[in-house]
């Protein structure tokens, strides 16, 4: 049995990759920091076989013990701050966790193996967000990186720290340059989920205005279940690489905006949709896209749900949930 251990477990990524190892036999350690994170119940829920070990990424000597406890053939680490509009204001903390948590479980691979790092896979969930102010359309994994918030910054720092571990050490580290992935799973901060769930309250009428940032900012959205199948299969290649993971469609918040409140049988969203431009960011990306066609080539994998299927995914688990909540 193959055994494989996840940083951030709790979350959107996390959740389906445990459930999606759990169906392949695996047995599953999942890192959390504290026992009293209100979603442990959701990730015993999707894998109930779980066992969940206490760890920070800030904290070198936990990542050892997680180490020594799980005895990991591949290490997925899943684990950041991962809301970029907040890297701005904690761009401190961003950095330890994102950026340098990156450079803590490479370590404690390295610890763990006694030099050898080749003997255990190391997965990191590098961002779209690391190309910013974008130097090519669509991206690809060639593209130069020129990231425009803290939270891209880091990512970009535990891209490459991957990349030097690889280098340099031996190790089979591999990176995911995943675009914009979403669900159901998806934390109500999020523009996605933020649209969905106030479509839903609005045609509930538990909700009469949604206040939004940037509308015409575009994005490469696919479905986070898809996403974590090409994680995996990332690392049952023979040789680490690194792979842009999209769909290769952009969509504006428009686009969601359209689908979202058609699904809720709203036609005309303008009436309930205010701008605000204290939700701009400092510095934003206007066109994300990726070319897959590497990943398509080497692993055979390709996204299965379509962006209308997937929004209108997330709009009927709102409504059943919110409807539930009534």
């Amino acid at each position: 049995m193959p055994r494989a251990l996840i940083t951030g477990v709790t979350g959107q990524d996390g959740m389906y990759l445990a459930e999606f190892l759990a169906a392949k036999g695996y047995e599953i350690f999942g890192l959390i920091h504290g026992q009293n994170n209100p979603r442990i119940p959701a990730v015993r829920r999707v894998a109930p076989s779980i066992h969940l070990l206490d760890g920070d990424l800030l904290d070198l000597r936990s990542l050892i013990r997680a180490m020594e406890t799980s005895q990991p053939d591949e290490v997925y680490n899943l684990g950041a701050i991962s809301f970029v509009g907040l890297s701005w204001r904690q761009a401190e903390i961003t950095s330890e966790v994102t950026a340098m948590g990156v450079l803590r479980i490479l370590e404690a691979i390295q610890v763990h193996t006694h030099n050898d790092m080749s003997r255990v896979r190391f997965y990191q969930a590098s961002s779209s967000e690391m190309f910013g102010n974008v130097h090519e359309v669509p991206q690809r994994e060639t593209t130069a990186f020129h990231p425009r918030s803290p939270y891209g910054v880091a990512k970009t720092f535990g891209h490459y720290m991957t990349v030097n571990y690889r280098e340099s050490y031996g190790a089979h580290a591999c990176s995911g340059i995943l675009f914009n992935h979403e669900s159901p799973r998806r934390g109500h901060e999020f523009v996605t989920r933020k649209v969905t769930r106030g479509a839903a309250r609005v045609a509930l009428g538990l909700q009469k205005r949604l206040t939004l940032g940037n509308l015409e900012a575009r994005r490469d959205w696919g479905f986070a279940g898809d996403y974590v199948e090409a994680m995996w299969l990332i690392l049952q290649e023979d040789q680490a690489d690194d792979y842009v993971v999209a769909t290769g469609e952009t969509h504006s918040i428009r686009d969601l905006l359209d689908i979202a409140f058609s699904r809720v049988g709203i036609e005309d969203w303008t009436r309930y949709v205010v701008q605000d431009a204290r939700l701009f960011r400092p510095a934003d990306v206007n066109l994300l896209v990726g070319d897959a066609s590497h990943a398509r080539a080497r692993l055979g994998w390709k996204p299965r749900v379509k962006f209308r299927d997937l929004i209108e995914m997330m709009v009927d688990d709102d409504l059943a949930d919110l409807q539930r909540g009534a």
